[in-house]
């Protein structure tokens, strides 16, 4: 059997295959959703399929947790290598965020005074006043 002749715009790769290679997803299946649902930009146009064939110098767009990843395909890999390895295979785009301070309480921590469920003390202020404290 013969191997298909050599595409003419160079080497390509699978998209699930690539982002699998490249570390952003844990398995080829959760990469190949990610195509299948549509999230997947591949230099603006939206992915149906994972088998969309990835050429060096395209622009994926992508959801990733709660971020939106833009990457440039730098090479395509052999195989999933080590993280130092497949950082090898893209240029990250996305702009850095500020660095949160460590000190920094996580989102939705910190509420203004009264806010929320009373305390013991205010249930108690609040019997007094309605006339229903110390009644035994």
């Amino acid at each position: 059997m013969t191997a298909p002749p050599p595409d003419p715009q160079g080497e390509t790769r699978r998209a699930d295959k690539w982002l699998w290679f490249a570390r952003f997803f844990k398995s080829r299946t959760l990469a190949a959703e990610v195509c299948k649902a549509g999230r997947l930009r591949v230099s603006g146009t939206k992915v149906a399929k994972a088998n969309h064939p990835l050429r060096v110098g395209d622009v994926l767009t992508f959801p990733q947790g709660r971020q939106i990843r833009v990457v440039r395909v730098v090479a395509l890999g052999e195989r999933r290598g080590p993280a130092p390895e497949a950082q090898q295979l893209y240029e990250d785009l996305q702009p850095t965020e500020p660095a949160k301070p460590k000190d920094a309480p996580p989102p939705g921590a910190e509420r203004e005074k009264g806010a929320g469920r009373p305390t013991k003390r205010d249930r108690r202020q609040l019997d007094r006043l309605h006339g229903r404290g110390d009644e035994v």
